[in-house]
């Protein structure tokens, strides 16, 4: 991988929304992004509902821009459960951007936000144990694997396995 490439972490707006629809190529890519919430294709009124999410305080949600051309990079999440927790989710590079270590960049950030002004005492995530990449950036984060889900989606014939992992602000840094 190259060295990270400079993006500014700003708020989620709705003229963001139809990049997602650009960066998700098909349904194994949609459950990746997303697991079991969005139907394939993905469409505009899905991505309105989840706006709307946002708009009603359930969920924080950003975009990672390019800092020069302020270019739509990079979506992430967090779905806050009003018990001190969150699910960060939605972690989605766009295709031109990959490899270039923008969750890397983005997603420390989104940690510091969320165990800093959000006042979170622990988040937790899922991911599927094949998405080598993800696994590896949430490990060197400091996520750990509570649980396993053996074989909880199938596609195209082949099972999913799905860790949910967890880090709570005190194990965080």
């Amino acid at each position: 991988m190259t060295d990270p490439y400079p993006v500014v972490l700003r708020e989620f707006t709705p003229a963001d929304a139809p990049f997602l629809l650009g960066w998700i190529a098909g349904p194994g890519e949609l459950l990746t992004w997303a697991g079991p919430t969005f139907n394939w294709p993905l469409d505009d009124r899905q991505l309105q509902a989840y706006v709307d999410e946002t708009a009603k305080g359930a969920r924080r949600t950003w975009t990672a821009a390019d800092p020069t051309t302020y270019e739509p990079l990079g979506h992430a999440s967090l779905r806050l459960s009003g018990d001190g927790t969150a699910r960060l989710g939605r972690v989605l590079v766009a295709p031109q951007a990959r490899g270039r270590g923008i969750a890397s960049m983005m997603l420390p950030e989104i940690l510091a936000h969320a165990f800093g002004p959000l006042g979170l005492l622990s988040l937790n995530l899922g991911v599927y144990e094949h998405n080598a990449g993800a696994l590896g950036i949430y490990e060197r984060l400091g996520f750990t694997t509570y649980e396993v889900l053996k074989d909880v989606e199938h596609v195209d014939g082949v099972p999913w396995t799905a860790l949910q992992m967890r880090l709570s602000s005190k194990d965080w840094r």
